[in-house]
């Protein structure tokens, strides 16, 4: 990882690893190329789609109090998805549709295969992709432009691609669970991630933005050029977006967050619920989230996100096979666009934290995240 940073590739990075009671923290580089201070075990980084796993944990304890669940219809609190229309096909024109065969859920969100979400197709190839981008819904590095309500309704305005529980795609389904949350608890999705998760762990830096007296542990952002590779600035902490809350909290990709902060969560995952002398969810609650839950053709669908030897849970990434020096079947976790990697592993009883803020270019995961891995698992010794 060192190497990386001399090279130019990162201004900094953190990484953690633990096992049992041994963690080892790195923090390498400075927070930006120009102007940076040195990175530190406390630098907040833009977690992105690593928010995934938290806003699953705090659906799932509205589960367990019988306030949601998983095979009941959400269009009760989520009008804008009642009475679906579905496409005929997946190029066919906006009205060119049928009926939905069913209505959607809970597990349906959970597990994307609600009927929208990311198409991994050319921009614009298709007339719903183009809607989606002209309606502000297409997922992508930034949070959605508008409220939450005015959100759902644009989005209810479209088609389903696809007819509920038949194909994965990715993002959008834990985006509308953020304000499913809000709306079945009558709070903020910020109030109910951090009263069901975030102060129960006591994951002080975790939040959809940084209050101004952290700002100065906020990591700069950056995009790779897509012609040159030259790293480009796109969000500076001394006048961050990130430096207020957001339009739309997105359930999908909003938050920041602290390597320690991390730990917490995945350290809560690993013991099956428990933290400290208390319990977020229940045993049986983690153990589903952690099953693969999607089917061998929407895994053959998707082999750019789930390589062949892994499928999705609720809100995690799921391991099935052991291809790869990490791929340990059951390890769980998922990654961030912004360049984060965040897995838990209860066969190796192991914990791994990349934090990095130089934005993904693919779904397939770049060499850091390869090279991170690989060197967390060659490093154990028993």
């Amino acid at each position: 990882m060192a190497a990386r940073v001399e090279r130019g590739e990162f201004p900094g990075i953190v990484t953690l690893v633990a096992r049992g009671d041994d963690v080892r923290v790195e923090a390498i580089g400075v927070t930006a190329f120009d102007g940076g201070v040195p990175m530190r075990r406390d630098t907040i980084f833009r977690i992105a789609s690593v928010t995934k796993q938290i806003a699953a944990a705090a659906a799932m304890t509205l589960v367990e109090e019988c306030q949601l669940r998983l095979d009941d219809p959400v269009d009760g609190l989520l009008p804008e998805l009642a009475d679906r229309q579905v496409l005929t096909r997946i190029d066919a024109p906006l009205d060119d549709t049928v009926p939905a065969h069913r209505q959607i859920t809970l597990r349906d969100l959970l597990t994307f295969v609600f009927g929208l979400g990311a198409f991994m197709a050319p921009r614009g190839q298709y007339p719903i992709q183009r809607a989606l981008t002209e309606a502000g819904l297409e997922p992508g590095a930034d949070s959605p432009p508008a409220e939450p309500d005015e959100w759902m309704k644009r989005l209810g305005e479209l088609p389903l691609a696809y007819q509920p529980g038949d194909k994965w795609l990715y993002h959008t389904g834990s985006d509308v669970l953020g304000v499913l949350m809000a709306r079945v608890t009558g709070q903020p999705l910020a109030e109910v991630l951090a009263e069901r998760v975030l102060r129960p762990l006591g994951m002080a830096d975790t939040g959809f933005h940084v209050p101004q007296a952290s700002l100065h542990r906020l990591a700069a952002a950056y995009r790779p050029d897509h012609e040159t590779g030259a790293l480009l600035l796109t969000d500076d902490p001394r006048n961050s977006r990130w430096g207020a809350p957001p339009t739309f909290p997105s359930a999908g990709g909003g938050l920041v967050s602290t390597a320690d902060d991390l730990l917490a969560f995945c350290t809560m995952m690993l013991n099956k619920g428990r933290h400290g002398g208390g319990r977020l969810l229940a045993r049986p609650t983690v153990e589903l989230m952690t099953t693969d839950l999607t089917t061998e053709q929407q895994k053959a669908e998707n082999t750019i996100f789930f390589g062949g030897h892994s499928g999705w849970g609720l809100g995690f990434q799921v391991f099935s096979q052991r291809k790869t020096i990490a791929s340990t079947p059951g390890r769980f976790g998922w990654t961030g666009g912004t360049g984060t990697s965040v897995y838990t592993d209860p066969a190796e009883e192991l914990i791994g934290i990349l934090l990095t803020q130089r934005e993904m270019t693919s779904p397939g995961p770049p060499n850091v995240f390869r090279d991170f891995w690989t060197c967390a698992y060659q490093a154990i010794d028993d």
